[in-house]
């Protein structure tokens, strides 16, 4: 069993940043692929980032490239998000997962263990 809990969400206004974190308990952390997702009301839970276990792959979706950087540390056991020149359009409740893997997925039913979520609002 791998726990996951984020910190870091708030309300921010458009063009600002927040840096999301994600700190993993019970496993392994380095053996593990991680991702950031997120959820809109009435929208499908979406990739934003996901980064390989060592940290040297990265992806990021077309809506936050150069935006959004996603970084860990395997020594804390901690993955981060960096948001900058948010948008209201980043409004929703982000959430990481991880998965026991060497492949960088960004389909979100292939993670196996998810955290509670941290809501980001972007006011306008």
């Amino acid at each position: 069993q791998v726990q996951l809990v984020e910190s870091g969400g708030g309300l921010v206004q458009a063009g600002g940043s927040l840096r999301l974190s994600c700190a993993a308990s019970g496993r392994t952390f380095s053996n593990y692929v991680m991702g950031w997702f997120r959820q809109a009301p009435g929208q499908e839970r979406e990739s934003v980032a996901t980064i390989s276990r060592s940290g040297l792959s990265t992806y990021y979706a077309d809506s936050v490239k150069g935006r959004f950087t996603i970084s860990r540390d395997n020594a804390k056991n901690t993955v981060y998000l960096q948001m900058n020149s948010l948008k209201p359009e980043d409004t929703a409740v982000y959430y990481c997962a991880a998965k026991e893997t060497i492949v960088v997925l960004t389909t979100p039913t292939l993670y196996d263990y998810w955290g509670q979520g941290t809501q980001v609002t972007v006011s306008s």
